[in-house]
């Protein structure tokens, strides 16, 4: 099991993928539902949406797919006010313009020594990325979750068999045991799974994804896990865009988890990675 981590730099805005081209914001907002489209407007601080506003969305039933056709006037009409009917129309204006590029694009050796020079790493060598040591926690080996942990993992070996030579998707199941029972036995993290990772330049959805709930409406992802079946160079660059991609969905909450009561650390300055074949 192989980790990183990345520097927590500011940047802006952006969308969410999982296909392997380069594809516009708007493409991704369409598939939103009115959930999934209210949760991603939260996050665009600069809108300075009110509740009210987001209360008229979810009353019209606005999802992604007709978030585009809307208009000023129409959504002056059901009750919200000049500014930000305004600003939802100029945004989605914006939306189609802006192109991301999806993780899993990322795949020849050109492309993945490009990712690792953005990144300081001249020679294409892994190993050259920086190194931290990860604090260790002490586990109590009699504890209930870790007693499952073993059990899960044995009853998997049983109906799906041995993790060597098993496919990507088999190699999730066995990860996913282990996040589960690692997230338990912290305590107030939850897992995500096949979330939706939205960055500046990049964007599409990630194995796992461990968040901070802070409030109802604000979370922040402090790791993103990646399975791979082998290629752990190509899962490492993926992973280092992945997590610069939550680097920018956290900083675009920055201001509003300040305000929160038990907001992180304002020290917290990194988002870590995890890219693991089951097997290490």
């Amino acid at each position: 099991m192989s980790e990183t981590s990345t520097p927590y730099t500011p940047a802006s805005t952006s969308t969410t993928v999982a296909g392997n081209e380069t594809v516009s914001l708007a493409d991704e907002i369409k598939k939103y539902k009115t959930k999934e489209l209210i949760d991603f407007l939260h996050k665009e601080e600069d809108l300075e949406l009110e509740p009210e506003d987001y209360d008229i969305i979810e009353k019209e039933r606005i999802n992604g797919r007709t978030f585009f056709k809307i208009t000023k006037e129409e959504l002056e009409r059901h009750g919200m006010k000049l500014g930000p009917a305004t600003a939802l129309v100029e945004f989605a204006k914006e939306c189609k313009e802006k192109k991301l590029r999806s993780f899993s694009s990322y795949k020849t050796k050109k492309e993945l020594s490009e990712v690792l020079e953005k990144y300081g790493i001249v020679s294409g060598d892994i190993t050259r990325i920086p190194q931290f040591i990860p604090p260790t926690h002490t586990i109590n080996e009699s504890a209930p979750e870790f007693k499952l942990c073993i059990d899960d993992i044995l009853r998997r070996i049983k109906n799906m068999g041995p993790v060597v030579d098993s496919n990507e998707a088999m190699r999730c199941e066995y990860i996913s045991t282990i996040l589960h029972t690692a997230v338990s036995i912290l305590g107030d993290l939850v897992i995500t799974p096949q979330a939706n990772i939205i960055g500046e330049e990049n964007t599409g959805r990630v194995d796992y994804a461990i968040k901070k709930i802070i409030s109802e409406m604000l979370e922040e992802i402090i790791c993103i896990t990646e399975g791979k079946q082998n290629q752990a160079t190509m899962g490492i660059c993926q992973n280092l865009l992945q997590c610069r991609s939550a680097c920018d969905m956290n900083i675009n909450m920055s201001k509003k988890k300040r305000k929160a009561d038990d907001a992180f650390d304002p020290d917290y300055d990194y988002v870590y990675g995890i890219v693991s074949t089951a097997l290490k």
